[in-house]
């Protein structure tokens, strides 16, 4: 997956690994999340951020188009030893 975004200092190379920032997203409670080595990153509007191990690159494609951020984060994240960074 590819993303490129100058503006937002966004750019993302899966598989060949360069990630540099986060990816804003539109939610009530997260404000934007990345993928890095396995684990999801959440940054939540109060300025916290959490990461969540084990996760595939799959399951950051759902979160990415999913519906609700929150309900996401709720139902397939939480649970998973995440940590706050």
């Amino acid at each position: 997956m590819f993303i490129f975004t100058l503006h937002s200092c966004i750019i993302q190379i899966r598989k060949g690994v360069i990630i540099i920032g986060f990816i804003p997203v539109e939610s009530s409670n997260v404000s934007a999340i990345r993928y890095i080595d396995g684990c999801i990153d959440v940054r939540f509007h109060s300025g916290r951020v959490y990461r969540y191990p084990n996760c595939s690159e799959s399951l950051f494609d759902e979160f990415l188009y999913s519906e609700s951020k929150g309900r996401f984060v709720h139902t397939y994240l939480k649970g998973r030893g995440e940590y706050e960074i």
